[in-house]
């Protein structure tokens, strides 16, 4: 009887389990083709989108897009096996990531901030100045490469999965027995192949490096039909400023809750091959076709306010990397940090220590840092204009994201500093806005 009452418990957990991660896997893929066709096809409009979705459009227009060209394909090759090179051959001082709970410590070489220069030098240097490829060739072809990205990341998706229950790469692996969520979750934190970490290329060198080059040939596209616009160059310059924010602070990103807690599975790994390139871009996808002018005044205000929330962002995520560097031993704001020195038990067992930051960006809220990403997410949109709202997606999307994040985060501390922990949130009350929520 006692067993029977365990599994009753737990089928709602189990069902919720495959049917979510399902939902996802089969709506998103579709998800972001749809979103591209209504940007470049139906004038950015969701109600275009309402009065002429049929089953016809699915079949004659989603469904070819879906299986991506040989062109597709062939950027893809091109792309990846770069970014692998550059991984491989550049110098970069070697990187330790923070110890998993089994014990396994990640590294890395240290060498983003010159894959991107390199990166976004050679797609300019050979586009628009040397010739051997128009400038506008992933905008040309983003429909098609949206499709391809959605097999590769499939069929990448399914190796992760067989490599983790075959030839796991440390002892942070292991399943749940629910193939559907398995597949969703990932079976390894830190999956390798051939000396390669999967979460620093997917994450970093895939995802977050696409997102330069396609905006740029974004802008090229408006360029060779309009002209290019003063909304277009501060949403590019925006996006540009923080997509190198990212990389010089790489490091930072490779202890975060993205790499220390989510698997390697499609969540992770199809989120940043193929939603990361179709969504966070879709701003600019959408100012191709809608030119905006604004008084210049206006445009640097709208500039000046969105260099400003990325540096915030970035200040605040350096202030407590330093902190935990330095052991305390640093001036935040100019004034000793105030601190909670917090201990923990590991799973094997272990007493370790760690330090909770209260002063500075931390002391304001303990999530604060999300609020000036969101902003800036809104000055790269806001060049758009008012007459339309799919710009406004990512904004959209990046909120919920965070805001769920900032409540896993909260979980997962809670659960792993206890009493500590709550101190903590005594003393910094707001999860993210502060006196709001």
């Amino acid at each position: 009887m006692q067993n029977a009452e365990t599994s009753s418990r737990n089928a709602p957990l189990t069902i919720l389990h495959t049917i979510v991660p399902l939902s996802l896997m089969v709506l998103c893929p579709f998800f972001a083709i749809i979103l591209w066709y209504t940007f470049t096809e139906l004038d950015g409009s969701v109600a275009n989108l309402v009065s002429q979705f049929s089953f016809d459009a699915v079949r004659n227009v989603y469904a070819p897009l879906f299986f991506g060209s040989p062109a597709a394909f062939g950027m893809i090759a091109v792309f990846v096996a770069f970014e692998l090179l550059l991984m491989r051959l550049l110098p970069g001082a070697d990187f330790k990531g923070p110890m998993t709970p089994a014990g396994n410590i990640p590294v890395y070489k240290a060498n983003g901030v010159g894959a991107f220069v390199i990166t976004v030098a050679t797609f300019c240097l050979f586009s628009f100045q040397f010739g051997l490829f128009s400038p506008t060739i992933i905008y040309d072809h983003f429909g098609e490469l949206i499709g391809a990205l959605n097999l590769v990341s499939f069929l990448f998706c399914g190796m992760l999965y067989l490599k983790g229950r075959h030839f796991p790469s440390s002892t942070d692996n292991g399943m749940t027995g629910n193939f559907i969520f398995d597949f969703y979750w990932g079976t390894e934190l830190y999956p390798r192949l051939f000396g390669f970490d999967v979460k620093m290329f997917t994450n970093c060198r895939f995802g977050m490096m696409s997102w330069s080059l396609i905006i740029l040939s974004f802008a090229a596209k408006q360029s060779e039909l309009f002209g290019l616009s003063n909304g277009m160059l501060v949403a590019v310059a925006l996006q540009l400023a923080y997509v190198g924010k990212f990389f010089w602070w790489e490091t930072g990103y490779l202890g975060s809750l993205d790499i220390m807690h989510d698997r390697a599975g499609f969540y992770i790994c199809w989120g940043c091959m193929v939603w990361v390139p179709s969504v966070y871009t879709s701003p600019i996808l959408f100012m191709v076709n809608h030119p905006m002018e604004w008084m210049t005044p206006l445009a640097l205000l709208i500039l000046m306010a969105g260099i400003t929330f990325i540096f915030m962002n970035y200040f605040a995520d350096r202030q407590r990397q330093l902190v935990r560097q330095t052991k305390g031993e640093c001036l935040v704001w100019g004034k000793k940090p105030e601190l909670i020195m917090a201990t923990y038990r590991t799973e094997s067992g272990d007493t370790k220590h760690s330090l909770l930051l209260l002063s500075g960006y931390w002391g304001i809220s303990r999530h604060f840092h999300y609020v000036p990403e969101i902003l800036a997410a809104f000055c790269w949109s806001l060049p758009a204009g008012l007459s339309f709202g799919l710009p406004y997606f990512y904004v959209l999307f990046l909120t919920i994201l965070l805001t769920h994040r900032a409540i896993r985060d909260d979980e997962r501390c809670a659960k792993k500093y206890g009493s500590f922990w709550k101190q903590y949130c005594e003393r910094v009350p707001s999860k993210i806005i502060p006196g709001i929520y």
